[in-house]
């Protein structure tokens, strides 16, 4: 599966973006998806994940109550929508998607076999 992240930019402190990720070449409902995220110096860290269907969701404790993952496997599309942004929600943020045979896993981890390119995400004060 190919997968292309867009939506990152700049924003101020306390703004919102929402990030999209569109996949191609698969079923899209046979992979469970992630949002990561790797700031400069620090390693890369799972921040929201999804299951097949959408019915499962888990997030970092750090985005808990302020970013929301989703998926519309119609378009072959999952979301991450980033409210109450921080400085130190700056970084540039990878989706990813793992082939899974249960329907309600998520993936809490940075083990997964598809990545798409990263985008920008620039929070300033």
């Amino acid at each position: 599966v190919q997968l292309q992240a867009s939506g990152g930019g700049l924003v101020q402190v306390g703004g919102s973006l929402k990030l999209s990720c569109a996949a191609s070449g698969r079923t899209f409902s046979d992979y469970g998806t992630g949002w990561f995220r790797q700031a400069p110096g620090k390693e890369r860290e799972v921040v929201a994940g999804i299951s097949r269907t959408g019915g499962s969701t888990k997030y970092a404790d750090s985005v808990k109550g302020r970013f929301t993952i989703s998926r519309d496997n119609a378009k072959n599309t999952v979301y991450l929508q980033m409210n109450s942004l921080k400085p130190e929600d700056t970084a540039v943020y990878y989706c990813a998607a793992e082939r899974l045979l249960s329907s309600a896993t998520v993936r809490w981890s940075t083990n997964y076999a598809y990545w798409g390119q990263g985008t920008q995400v620039t929070v300033s004060s």
